[in-house]
């Protein structure tokens, strides 16, 4: 009798043992779960929270979770302190942490335009860059890339930054946290500030200023959003980080190739606060300007762009970070 309740014991721990494998197998175990951390919660995104919402990460047998911060820099700390496995980030971010113990890399590029859109206090037809001179335009932390790429584009159509706005001088400001750029527009009386979407136009749906052209219109084509990695990260879980690429490539193909209305209702579980039509708006002025990368490969020639930007508008210090130090498109190019 103690013998046979002794069988049935080790029955009983071996089914429980067996369960207990047979879930971690279908769930992928935490070797199939990624922590993404992304620098702002934006439709300038949009493949990403397509691949999310439309089931390509579970398709992949990932299980993806994202997590905003409030500028790249907060992401980077997040990815170097180990609470993110992978981070949606400029790339600038990974220039400025090169160096450090197990330095991140670029393995994808998302957005391949400045992302970001000028409002006008005021009303302005027919908008050009001359219209900048002599007003004060709220443009992102220093250092970050919507304020390094803005003072490029500035000084490449040849106007000056400074406080002098009465000689034309244009004020670029650099003192607004990222997260407060929309706030301090509203209360402070500059003419212009850059914001993403949705902010800019829920901003204007509250009759706080007016949505004008896409800076991406006048930056051209540069390496603006990308996900970054530990390199320990893709050493040890290369397969992982392939499977997440392949997903957001998924997401991309569907935007690019179904309706505005298709692409705004697979958003919208992203997007809480927007409807059906501003999601629609959003999507094609994206589309419009070529926001979104076909291929997660980021070349040279537009890294070294990216650096030409950060050199000039960087008076502290000169960075010297190369493509190969900064870059690995082992697993883009396998995908492209």
């Amino acid at each position: 009798m103690q013998k046979l309740k002794s069988i049935s014991i080790f029955i009983v721990c071996l089914a429980i043992v067996l369960a207990s494998s047979l879930m971690l197998v279908g769930c992928g175990g935490d070797d199939n779960k990624i922590r993404l951390n992304e620098v702002t919660h934006s439709i300038f995104y949009a493949p990403l929270y397509a691949a999310a919402n439309l089931g390509y990460f579970e398709d992949e047998g990932l299980e993806v979770t994202i997590e905003s911060a409030t500028g790249s820099d907060a992401s980077m700390t997040a990815l170097l302190s180990g609470s993110a496995d992978v981070v949606l980030v400029g790339p600038e971010t990974v220039v400025y942490s090169q160096g450090t113990k197990d330095s991140p890399v670029v393995f994808g590029q998302l957005t391949q335009k400045d992302g970001s859109f000028f409002v006008s206090r005021d009303q302005v037809s027919e908008f050009t860059l001359d219209d900048l001179k002599g007003t004060t335009i709220i443009a992102g932390r220093q250092g970050g890339m919507p304020a390094m790429t803005l003072e490029y584009i500035i000084e490449q159509a040849g106007m000056t930054i400074g406080t002098n706005t009465a000689n034309g001088e244009v004020n670029l400001r650099t003192d607004v946290a990222f997260p407060m750029i929309g706030s301090e527009f509203i209360t402070s009386g500059c003419e212009y500030c850059t914001l993403f979407e949705p902010t800019a136009t829920n901003l204007q749906k509250e009759g706080n200023g007016y949505v004008l052209d896409a800076v991406g219109e006048f930056s051209g084509y540069l390496p603006y959003t990308v996900f970054a990695t530990k390199q320990s990260f893709l050493d040890e879980k290369s397969e992982q980080a392939e499977k997440f690429l392949r997903a957001v490539q998924k997401g991309y193909k569907y935007i690019s190739t179904q309706s505005s209305l298709l692409v705004a209702q697979a958003l919208a579980p992203s997007f809480a606060g927007m409807t059906i039509e501003d999601l629609q708006i959003a999507v094609e002025q994206y589309l419009a300007i070529d926001a979104w990368c076909s291929s997660p490969v980021m070349t040279e020639e537009s890294f070294n762009k990216m650096m030409e930007i950060i050199n000039s508008t960087t008076t502290e210090e000169q960075y010297n970070v190369t493509y190969s130090q900064a870059v690995d498109n082992t697993i883009a190019n396998k995908l492209a």
